[in-house]
């Protein structure tokens, strides 16, 4: 039976949701939170600890806050958690390059997301394809913040996001759909086929589309006139199928098998001409086995396929100012992955638990950039093919102390990593007299240990603190990739680039009674050889001529490589490990059911992330671009009835820079308004208002570099319906 969608938009809250006698569905408020936080089990631990063991900030999203939230997409959910830095544009409406998520202020790329237990970031940008978990398949997200390289090894500096889908319940069909503003719809449908406790199978498909809202160039310094022929709104495409077999091969052994593809055709360059292609094949399957009451081998193993063809434009400079391509991007990449796990729960002289596990990942990708002339002409070609191994071994034990209620997780991992660019080349009009480049391997050994201690002050108040070591490889968009014009400028690939490492603590507090719960934690978190782009000045132009002339790039004015004695040269930038980040902070956590009909909700973070060295031009000390020092979120829930409810919310983003110390943003305040209403057992519909005041604003970048502003979303109604039959 559908369950009764309740809401609470701040979707930083745990909402449990009440079965009753009746055949309908109730949404009033869990009568004790203590015993419904006994039934939540974190499995991004991957050791199953209970949402109240936690030495980490944690955050659960249950699927009735997802299925209720305002926001249509996921990434636009996870904004509303205190500690993510997700901006006020949806993830359709960015770059593909772009869609990432930045926790904490580390900087994007630098959090690791799963879906399902398995790796979800894109292998080749390092970013966050969010079109991959449409919200119709999703049934809970956990957030864990904090270094988790000790479990998972690379992307554990700012936490783990786990995104769970939905598995088979019953033999039933399901059917949404929504329409909204912008031309902004959504179709999903699934069916679920139990056959057996020893056969289960799901199929479910999705599409979205959108034609967006967002016109940089509208809001760019100088506009309009900086609104060229050929620009519009940004539009976007997405298509999932998934289907996942769950079966149990002994009476002691779960086994799964999923597969999927997914396409997202986009429009963000703000060109219709100029379109990105997306098309992500993949397959798991892995196992659990009891091998005892207390002993069990998990076994998995995961594969995914991905072309990216991507296109940037410009105009004319001079009559008759039409549109042009002038660069091409083609980029296939694969991943292919598989880990095994043993854990035993002792509960002996001490030691509650113990894992030990291993697992490795292949990365292999190439990239070809061509550049063109207005009339279509190749005028320069790079090309690069790599790849990046991954070995880890780990080992976790956790502890509770028999005379004081303490208890400790200590963990440790060792990560080999090794980079290898056997092919590199530049080369003139097409393809004409490559210049071929000899990139040595490179290669790191990573240690990442972890001690999370939690001490139960009483039964509704603890105390936790954790220190960690994280590291984070680079991705392979920056030891690949490079591209750029000479109006634009060049960026240029550096594949010797080796991972950064982060060290920090946390310390937190939790406290809990019958109808709701607190949470407050400080975070200390520091980046050592962090990965930026480095932009070459007159003071080492000599520099910019050699990375010129090693990429293949003639040396011409018209080319903007020539760089004349004396004169100040920007055109031209280069990653490089020249950086070390300072952040901390602190988040704050609120619910309370206030009785039968209302429920409030709050959240606020407290950021200050500055870089404490640099050899790049971006100041020292200063708060970083893409990253507001204050925000905050509040909601308001009031149930008419029990088959109803209706929630207020509002957040808040204070003033911040879209790049450090440059193009201010000032602090803004979006109100949203939801309304769910079950019509039966089996339909429900319901309405949302995303920015109800229609404010007009500028966000916050994603980064910490940009160049332009960033319109947020206008107001945008949307209704739908969901059955189930």
């Amino acid at each position: 039976m559908l369950e009764q969608l309740r809401f609470s938009a701040n979707a930083l809250t745990l909402i449990f949701l009440l079965q009753s006698s009746q055949a309908w569905s109730q949404i009033a408020p869990p009568l004790n939170y203590d015993q419904k936080l006994n039934d939540m089990v974190v499995n991004a631990t991957r050791s199953g600890t209970q949402l109240d063991q936690m030495s980490l900030n944690t955050t659960i999203l249950t699927k009735e806050v997802l299925e209720s939230s305002p926001d249509q997409t996921i990434d636009q959910v996870l904004k509303n958690v205190p500690g993510v830095f997700l901006n006020d544009v949806p993830y359709y409406q960015k770059d593909p390059t772009g869609q990432s998520i930045n926790v904490r202020g580390l900087g994007y790329g630098r959090t690791l997301v799963l879906i399902d237990g398995l790796p979800a970031n894109d292998a080749f940008y390092g970013t966050v394809q969010w079109n991959l978990v449409p919200m119709s398949s999703i049934e809970s997200v956990e957030f864990v913040r904090g270094g988790v390289s000790s479990l998972y090894g690379n992307y554990g500096m700012g936490g783990v996001i786990n995104i769970n889908t939905k598995t088979p319940k019953n033999s039933s069909q399901e059917v949404s759909a929504s329409i909204g503003s912008f031309a902004t719809g959504n179709v999903a449908a699934s069916k679920d086929l139990v056959v057996s406790d020893a056969m289960q199978m799901r199929f479910s498909a999705d599409y979205f589309s959108s034609e967006g809202f967002q016109n940089y160039a509208t809001i760019s310094p100088g506009s309009p006139s900086n609104i060229k022929n050929g620009m519009g709104t940004d539009a976007v495409k997405n298509s999932n199928i998934r289907l996942q077999n769950y079966f149990k091969p002994t009476q002691d052994t779960n086994a799964f098998l999923r597969l999927g593809y997914s396409t997202m055709a986009d429009l963000s360059n703000n060109y219709a001409i100029a379109p990105n292609l997306i098309q992500t094949a993949d397959v798991a399957g892995g196992s659990t086995t009891n091998l005892d009451v207390n002993k069990k081998v998990q076994v998995n193993v995961y594969y995914q396929n991905t072309n990216f063809y991507k296109q940037t434009a410009n105009n004319l400079t001079a009559a008759p100012y039409k549109p042009y391509i002038n660069a091409n991007y083609t980029d296939p990449y694969s991943t292919v992955g598989a880990s095994a796990q043993y854990t035993h729960d002792l509960k002996v002289a001490g030691i509650d638990q113990y894992i030990i596990g291993i697992d490795a990942r292949n990365i292999s990708a190439s990239n070809q950039t061509n550049t063109l002339s207005s009339a279509g002409a190749v005028n320069s070609v790079s090309y690069a093919q790599g790849q990046q191994n991954f070995y880890g071994l780990l080992g976790q034990i956790k502890s509770s102390a028999s005379t004081i209620p303490l208890e400790a997780t200590l963990g440790a991992r060792v990560d080999a990593w090794n980079s290898q660019t056997p092919t590199s080349y530049n080369a003139g009009a097409n393809g004409s007299n490559p210049v071929y480049q000899g990139v040595p391997n490179q290669s790191k050994t990573q240690l990442s240990p972890t001690l999370g201690l939690l001490y139960k002050a009483n039964k509704n108040w603890d105390l936790r603190s954790a220190a960690y070591q994280a590291f984070h490889a680079p991705s392979m968009n920056n030891t690949l990739r490079s591209y750029g014009n000479s109006v634009s400028g060049y960026s240029f690939a550096n594949p010797n680039l080796t991972p950064e490492t982060m060290t920090g603590y946390e310390v937190g507090t939790d406290y809990r009674w019958k109808s709701g719960f607190a949470q407050l934690t400080a975070f200390n978190n520091y980046i050592q050889n962090a990965i930026a782009s480095y932009k070459i000045t007159s003071a080492n132009s000599a520099y910019a001529y050699s990375l010129c002339s090693a990429n293949g790039i003639a040396t011409g004015t018209s080319t903007g490589c020539y760089i004349p004695a004396g004169s100040a040269y920007t055109n031209v930038s280069y990653y490089t490990n020249q950086q070390n980040l300072l952040s901390r902070g602190i988040e704050l956590q609120y619910h309370h059911d206030v009785n039968a009909q209302w429920a409030l909700d709050g959240g606020y973070s407290y950021t200050r992330t500055v870089l404490t060295w640099t050899a790049t031009t971006d100041p020292t000390n200063a708060q970083v671009g893409g990253v507001p020092m204050n925000m905050a979120n509040a909601a308001i829930t009031y149930y008419p009835v029990p088959q109803a409810s209706l929630t207020t919310t509002v957040r808040y983003v204070g003033n911040s820079w879209m790049a450090t110390g440059t193009l201010p943003v000032p602090a803004y305040a979006i109100v949203g308004l939801k309304a769910n209403y079950q019509v039966t057992p089996q339909a429900s519909v319901f309405a949302s208002v995303v920015n109800l005041l229609n404010r007009q604003y500028v966000t916050f970048n994603i980064a910490s570099q940009a160049s332009s502003y960033q319109a947020g979303m206008p107001q945008a109604v949307t209704v739908g319906a969901r059955i189930t039959f």
